[in-house]
Formats: structure tokens, sequence, C-alpha cells
């Protein structure tokens, strides 16, 4: 009966190691504006913000459709955040890209250096 009482008092006092995760959590804030007059553009333009590492594309949402003129200025500016699980050695680029209609696309992209754990991706649009 000892033995069995002096496996278990030893037994109990083993705490599992803390499990660490090879991911964390990295933030991006996206800030979409123009300085730019467009009152008199009517085109229609689509934007989507997209965060990627080299292999794959980790997010990527649509925008609702806008006319070029409808694009805010500074003051009033588009502000999308999200906060996503990656690996934290990896460098990600993240951004915006753009199809104006009957005219083609674009994009605009910056880089997230490995460790980085927030991210502010500010695009003037031209």
């Amino acid at each position: 009966m000892l033995p069995l009482i002096i496996l278990l008092t030893f037994g109990s006092c083993v705490k599992d190691k803390p499990v660490i995760s090879a991911h964390t959590y990295r933030t991006f804030r996206f800030q979409l504006y123009t300085e730019k007059d467009f009152s008199n553009n009517n085109q229609n333009i689509v934007f989507s913000v997209v965060i990627k590492n080299h292999d794959n594309i980790l997010f990527d949402s649509v925008l609702a459709p806008m006319k070029i003129k409808d694009i805010p200025a500074k003051a009033n500016q588009l502000i999308i955040e999200k906060t996503i699980a990656a690996q934290n050695y990896n460098e990600l680029a993240a951004g915006f890209r753009y199809t104006i209609e009957n005219v083609g696309n674009s994009w605009y992209t910056d880089t997230s250096r490995a460790g980085e754990t927030f991210k502010e991706i500010d695009f003037s649009f031209q």
C-alpha cells in the first residue's frame, strides 16, 4: 500500500510542459482613402484586401463595388482590421487589389516581416 501512495504522490506533482505553438496572431489594419479629387469619375471600382504567404492566400475579402468618386478622403477612410494565425517566422504580403470596370486590374502590396505582430497597410488611391 505504501508504494502505491508514494507513486500517486509523485505522479500528481508532475507538470506538463507548456505547449508552444509555431503559430502566433498577426493583426493587419487596412486603410483605404484618396487625396485626389475624383468627384467627376463615375467608373465602377471593386477593391479586395489580401494577406498571403509565399505559397497560399491566407485571407481575401472583396469590398462592395463603388464609384471611384465615392472613395473616401483621408478623414473618412475605410478601415478594415483582420487578425490571423500565421507562423511567426514567415514573411507575409498584404494589400489591396482593385479592378476598374472596362480598364483593368492593379494592386498595392506591402510586406509584414517575420516576427511582426501588427502591420498597417495605408493605401492612398491615385
